[in-house]
């Protein structure tokens, strides 16, 4: 197969502790499926030498051919980090983002924008409510039996407390309680400002992306997932105020997927966030789609995230976007286009 083209992808994921070989292996499920589908032919292999985790893609589309090095820019270090919590933490961060997000009136904002990426925020609030009250009708049923031995002894039934909250903990890998809380955390600590350790993740992540861009692919092009894609959104703003996306160079490229970019730059001290936003809209270096699915609730599916945060500038360019549901979106003159 030939490689008339060359492309360097790099993705970066949403708030997951997960390694990077499942992201390589939903990859591959998913590129069978739609080489079965259209007829692509679409092959996957080691990635070696430098660099980060990832893996090679061969393909011959429509006629033509293509090799893409992936590469994951891994911050699920961070994120286990943040997830260490234990239980009487993560109830009291619980306390805490609850309120910024009530006082700061950027629940009340989100809320009039799209109810579901709320409701599914409200999740883990209910979900440990509904845990320590169940803790605390378990331990007053305990303690009403012990009281009939004596009464003295009702308050024996307290020490049921921890055990069920710990039971609910045990299961969360099914509740997804402690882990969207602690995502939702993470993001409200510094009220939408970066973590200091994520902030050098990033400069990481720019020097990787920089060294993409000298060497002697087409294309580079960052993809950005969830909480991901306003991570690479910052990222690519300073990227691009130094200077170095330089015209016969690489063409360097912007994929938003599942973006939930208002979660954070509505926060009071998303500061950075908002003017990256308004930088990235307005410049004609990178290319920028955001893709997102009008069903999943979880996304601010179909908001520009520019416009919606409220700094979307006069000659404002940036976004182009775009439904999941490509059937309705692309006509076929629009696909062709």
């Amino acid at each position: 197969m030939g490689h008339s083209f060359k492309r360097k992808v790099f993705y970066i994921p949403g708030y997951d502790p997960i390694h990077p070989r499942r992201y390589r292996e939903l990859y591959r499920a998913e590129a069978a499926a739609q080489a079965a589908i259209s007829g692509y032919d679409i092959t996957l292999s080691a990635k070696t030498g430098p660099g980060g985790y990832g893996w090679l893609v061969d393909s011959e589309i429509d006629g033509r051919s293509t090799r893409a090095e992936f590469e994951v820019m891994l911050w699920s270090d961070l994120v286990r980090t943040s997830m260490r919590s234990g239980i009487l933490a993560t109830y009291g961060q619980m306390l805490r983002t609850a309120y910024i997000y009530i006082a700061s009136g950027t629940l009340w904002r989100l809320m009039q924008l799209r109810k579901g990426p709320v409701i599914a925020a409200l999740y883990p609030v209910v979900m440990l409510v509904a845990q320590a009250a169940v803790a605390l009708a378990l331990a007053y049923a305990a303690g009403a039996v012990l009281r009939l031995w004596h009464p003295g002894l009702f308050w024996l039934g307290m020490a049921v407390i921890p055990w069920v909250l710990m039971g609910f903990r045990r299961y969360d890998n099914r509740l997804f309680a402690y882990y969207l809380m602690h995502d939702y955390a993470y993001s409200a600590a510094a009220r939408g400002a970066h973590p200091r350790d994520l902030e050098a993740r990033l400069d990481e992540f720019a020097t990787r992306v920089l060294a993409a861009l000298r060497s002697d692919v087409d294309e580079v092009l960052l993809v950005g997932h969830s909480s991901g894609a306003h991570l690479a959104i910052s990222l690519l703003a300073d990227i691009e105020r130094s200077g170095a996306v330089q015209s016969g160079g690489p063409t360097l490229s912007f994929l938003s997927l599942g973006q939930v970019v208002p979660m954070v730059s509505f926060l009071p001290n998303a500061h950075g966030l908002r003017r990256d936003l308004k930088h990235m809209s307005a410049q004609r270096q990178i290319t920028w789609v955001d893709v997102t699915a009008p069903g999943d609730g979880c996304t601010f599916a179909l908001c520009d995230p520019v416009a919606v945060t409220g700094v979307a500038p006069p000659d404002q360019k940036w976004p182009l976007v775009l439904s999941a549901a490509f059937s309705q979106t692309l006509s076929a003159e629009n696909g062709e286009a």
